[in-house]
C-alpha cells in the first residue's frame, strides 16, 4: 500500500537522522535540515493524496517507532518548512539550523522572513541572536523606503540600514537625560549600539577634537565603516531635531572629508540621534548623506 510505503520512507529518514545526530557532531544540524526538508515533501505529497488526517496517523506511529518529539505539531511544522522553502533546493535550505527555522517559520511576511534569514547567513547569527533581533523588532524599525527596496530586491545604501528608533539601555531612573548621560549609556553598551546602526561600523573615538583656525570643536562620536569604506560622524541631541543640528553635522562631515578622508575612501556620512524628529526639518533640509533617528530608552 502506497500510504504504508510513504510512512516507512519517512520513518527510515528520521531514524537515520536520530542516529546521525548522536555520532556526527560537526554536520548534524545540516543533516537534520536536509532530512526534514525531504520528509516535509513526503508529508506534503501524502496530504494531497490521503488528506490532513495522514499526519495524525503518522505521528501516532512515529512517536513510538522513532522519537516522542515527532508528534502531530512537529510533523505539521516539518511540512510547513518544506512548503515555505520548496522553491529553494535542499542545500540552500541547509544554510541555517533547524532551531533557526523554528524561529523563522511563524513569520508570515515573506520579505520580513527573508530579511532575518539573510541577517543570519551574512552575519553568522546564532538562534539566540536571531531571537534577540526579532524581539527588538529590528525589521520593523527599518525605514519604509528600505522595506520597499527589500521587497523588490533593490540595492540598499549604508544610511538606509540604520534602525529607527535606536534602542538604548537606560540605567538612570529618569526619562529626561542630559547629552553626556546619553553618550555614556551608548559607550557603556557600544557593541549593541554599533550593531543597531548596521554592519561594518568600528569605533574611533568620542569627543573627537578638531581644530579650525584657533578654535577647537568636538565630534560626539567618530566611527568608521570598513564595509562601505567611509567615516561616520555621530552627533547626540536630547531635544527634537533642529535645522542648526543639520548645519553642525555637515560642518563636521566636510572637515573630515577635507582633512582625514583618503582619496580611495567614500564621503563621510552623518548620523544625528535626537529625542524626536521634525518632519519639516527633514523635508526641507534633506541630505542623502545624513540620517536623523530618534533614540528610545529601554
Amino acid at each position: 500500500m502506497q500510504e504504508e510505503k510513504i510512512y516507512y520512507s519517512i520513518k527510515d529518514k528520521l531514524l537515520k537522522d536520530e542516529v546521525y545526530s548522536k555520532v556526527k557532531d560537526y554536520s548534524k544540524e545540516r543533516h537534520r535540515v536536509m532530512t526534514y526538508f525531504e520528509v516535509g515533501k513526503m508529508l506534503s505529497d501524502a496530504g494531497k493524496h490521503y488528506g490532513e488526517d495522514i499526519i495524525g496517523n503518522y505521528s501516532k506511529r512515529l512517536v513510538i517507532d522513532v522519537n516522542k518529539k515527532f508528534n502531530k505539531k512537529t510533523l505539521f511544522r516539518i511540512r510547513q518548512f518544506y512548503i515555505v522553502f520548496k522553491e529553494q533546493n535542499v542545500a540552500q535550505a541547509a544554510r541555517l539550523s533547524w532551531s533557526h527555522y523554528q524561529e523563522l517559520l511563524p513569520i508570515k511576511d515573506e520579505v520580513k522572513r527573508n530579511y532575518y534569514i539573510n541577517r543570519c547567513i551574512d552575519n553568522n547569527l546564532s538562534r539566540n541572536d536571531l531571537r534577540r533581533i526579532k524581539k527588538e523588532q529590528e525589521y520593523e524599525r527599518l525605514p519604509e523606503s528600505t522595506k520597499e527596496k527589500l521587497k523588490h530586491n533593490k540595492e540598499i545604501t549604508l544610511i538606509e540600514t540604520i534602525k529607527n528608533p535606536i534602542l538604548i539601555k537606560n540605567k538612570y531612573e529618569k526619562e529626561d537625560i542630559k547629552e553626556y548621560e546619553l553618550k555614556q549609556l551608548i559607550l557603556e553598551n557600544l557593541d549593541n549600539f554599533l550593531k543597531q546602526l548596521g554592519e561594518g561600523y568600528s569605533y574611533i573615538s568620542n569627543e573627537y577634537k578638531i581644530k579650525i583656525d584657533d578654535t577647537y570643536n568636538y565630534i560626539d562620536i567618530l566611527l568608521f565603516n570598513y564595509i562601505h569604506n567611509c567615516f561616520a560622524v555621530v552627533e547626540l541631541k536630547v531635544t527634537s531635531l533642529k535645522k542648526e543640528y543639520i548645519s553642525q553635522i555637515k560642518f563636521y562631515m566636510n572637515f573630515i572629508d577635507e582633512n582625514m578622508k583618503d582619496i580611495n575612501q567614500n564621503k563621510t556620512i552623518g548620523i544625528l540621534i535626537v529625542k524626536e524628529n521634525n518632519k519639516y526639518v527633514i523635508k526641507y533640509l534633506y541630505d542623502e548623506k545624513i540620517k536623523s533617528i530618534e533614540y528610545k530608552l529601554v
